[in-house]
């Protein structure tokens, strides 16, 4: 009988010796390799606190600051497209109150929603009880909310005067003024059209907030320049025979 070939061996010899650990007395010691994570396999990256943003507060970024360059190239992309095939000055500041006008009524329930939240959270954190803020019924207090928490949400910053006219032929008539207005630092006015003021957007922003509250207003924004503040901007808001008749029977009422 024939023996076998020597090669057929061979091959059976070093795929036995393949399974066989090393010997210990080995002059290159073998470092042990750790075995790869999904992330590393996948090649994703995960922070050292081991948070990704699925893990953000929804809130979080309430005070955080956005790009003024950003926000001034945006808006000024709306203030020309508001600027086509208007017939003056009054036509571009009546599209841009329309533009504002659905931003108030959003950012009214988002207002109300953060302080929900922030009074929910102090009432998990103490022991006394109280009631989450309300819309307001007169008048003051929605001012009050414009001049302050609104402003802060939209520039962080209160508004510089609120007033009331003080003629007695115009009682339904509440000032709000604005010394230096975002929206108007980095539009450049012609000439030709000195009267417009670009703050009528913010002008609409605040009569949606008036609207969303049940204040039927009309607010209009009216330059008021001064030596030192050359853009200071006065946002008129004159309220509906209706929301004066209502303010005396509150205050009649003793509601306040």
């Amino acid at each position: 009988m024939a023996a076998p070939p020597r090669h057929v061996s061979m091959l059976s010899i070093s795929n036995s010796n393949a399974g066989t650990p090393q010997s210990a007395s080995s002059d290159k010691p073998q470092t042990p390799q750790p075995p790869s994570t999904p992330q590393q396999a996948s090649g994703l990256r995960v922070p050292s606190n081991r948070k990704t943003i699925y893990d953000r507060h929804l809130n979080r970024s309430r005070n955080a600051e956005l790009s003024r360059a950003s926000f001034a190239y945006l808006f000024a992309e709306m203030v020309t497209y508001a600027q086509r095939r208007v017939t003056g000055i009054q036509d571009l500041e009546k599209r841009l109150n329309e533009q504002g006008y659905p931003l108030g009524l959003r950012l009214l329930d988002l207002l109300f929603y953060r302080s929900t939240s922030t009074s929910s959270s102090a009432l998990s954190s103490s022991s006394t009880s109280s009631s989450p803020p309300n819309r307001p019924l007169r008048i003051l207090p929605l001012l009050h909310l414009i001049h302050g928490p609104l402003w802060r949400l939209l520039f962080q910053r209160s508004a510089d005067a609120l007033e009331h006219s003080v003629s007695p032929d115009t009682p339904n008539e509440y000032m709000i003024t604005d010394n230096d207005p975002l929206v108007n630092t980095y539009i450049s006015v012609p000439r030709e059209m000195n009267m417009l003021n670009c703050a009528a957007y913010i002008a609409g922003v605040i009569e949606g907030v008036c609207d969303g509250c049940g204040f039927e207003a009309k607010v209009s924004a009216h330059n008021q320049p001064t030596e030192m503040w050359p853009s200071r901007t006065v946002f008129l808001l004159r309220f509906g025979d209706s929301v004066m008749e209502r303010e005396k029977v509150l205050e009649r009422a003793g509601i306040k």
